[in-house]
């Protein structure tokens, strides 16, 4: 048997990763600013984290939700404590997709209305809903495009509000910071506005914040840097540092009932234990703090780079962007620089989403790297 072939690949084999540095089977290191689509959190093979798996694994790695599970209620008073949101209720799964699908499914329960406004350049899964308010059609599929969805552009209050006015929205969804779409985000003033028009009429407002949550902003969620309250908010990628873990996050506007929800690998004690370990070190570690004096450091040091057009998002979820297509530039970083970063579908800029524990010496050789690249390819 064969793998389908879905994703184009670098001929890269790693084989072991300590922290930001990733070794391939050649022995080549490479800096990771890219942690596997921000997966990557505190650092890769942390101590701490190894350790807890690892000792969790030994004793029982999964049952099913039909049981108690201590851990669960852990991990949710840990994060509820961390996020600052302990009146918020968590279900755990194990993706981003999957967390998004049950964010919107709830929301529909909540006021049984179906159609849902997303936003231009958005991604929230491949999954039925989630692939839906995703703006790239050519993943969604005639099957998922059954579902009602209307996307706006970011900033556009008014037609946020002109939609919602028709009275069958039965969601807003929204990422804190958009990933794949380039490093757009809203305004203070239009979240603050969007968070006033889905109260006035009755819709659920969703964070995704698969991405841009667990501290890569600069704060734990990245709508806290706007001063509003989400209705649910969905996380997954940092949450298990590479263990398949997600969850929803939901405000107490919500009741619960036996079957509303349910999964089956979701919040299992081997994902429960890595959970927690993430959410040990971000606070042993502070690595909130240093998320903030990276990113100060970070806007400084680019300045050195000739040609930036700007740099987009917050904390450590940043774009570099540029006035030309970044892939050759990219593939140069990789393959002779040993630098992983990361695309998007603005084609001008490159993702720099390194882990939470990143050095400023790591950006130090990111920018001596892309100065070069940058120099040798106009030669």
């Amino acid at each position: 048997m064969n793998l389908f072939n879905v994703y184009p690949l670098y001929d890269i084999t790693p084989v072991k990763a300590v922290d930001c540095t990733i070794t391939d089977n050649n022995g080549v290191e490479y800096l990771d600013l890219y942690s596997g689509h921000g997966v990557i959190s505190i650092g890769h093979t942390q101590p701490d984290y190894v350790a807890k798996l690892k000792n969790q694994l030994d004793h029982l790695g999964f049952y099913s939700n039909a049981i108690q599970n201590p851990l669960q209620v852990e991990l949710a008073q840990k994060l509820g404590k961390l996020s600052g949101l302990e009146d918020y209720e968590l279900f755990l799964c194990s993706s981003g997709a999957e967390a998004n699908e049950n964010a919107l499914k709830l929301a529909s329960f909540h006021n049984g209305k179906s159609r849902v406004v997303a936003f231009d350049n958005s991604f929230h899964g491949r999954t039925s809903a989630a692939v839906a308010v995703t703006d790239n059609k050519k993943i969604v599929a005639p099957i998922n495009a059954q579902q009602v969805v209307t996307f706006l552009p970011l900033n556009q209050n008014e037609l946020v509000e002109a939609e919602l006015a028709k009275g069958d929205v039965t969601a807003v969804i929204i990422e804190g910071i958009q990933g794949v779409g380039g490093l757009d985000q809203g305004t203070t003033e239009f979240f603050q506005a969007l968070e006033k028009a889905c109260k006035k009429h009755d819709v659920v407002l969703i964070l995704d914040e698969v991405q841009s949550g667990y501290g890569r902003s600069g704060k734990f969620f990245a709508f806290q840097h706007h001063g509003i309250n989400a209705d649910i908010i969905s996380v997954a990628k940092g949450m298990g540092n590479g263990f398949p873990v997600g969850a929803i996050l939901i405000s107490p506007k919500f009741e619960a009932s036996f079957g509303l929800l349910g999964t089956t690998f979701g919040g299992s004690h081997l994902s429960c234990a890595a959970g927690i370990a993430v959410l040990d070190v971000i606070e042993k570690l502070d690595l909130q703090k240093n998320v903030n004096e990276v990113y100060e450091y970070f806007l400084e040091k680019i300045k050195e780079v000739p040609g930036i057009k700007q740099v987009k998002g917050k904390g450590l979820m940043l774009g570099v962007e540029f006035d030309f297509d970044v892939a050759a530039l990219r593939k140069k970083l990789i393959i002779e620089k040993h630098i992983f970063t990361g695309s998007a579908n603005n084609k001008n800029l490159l993702r720099i989403l390194p882990p939470l524990t990143v050095k400023k010496s790591d950006i130090d050789t990111f920018v001596k790297a892309l100065k070069e690249s940058l120099e040798e390819l106009k030669n």
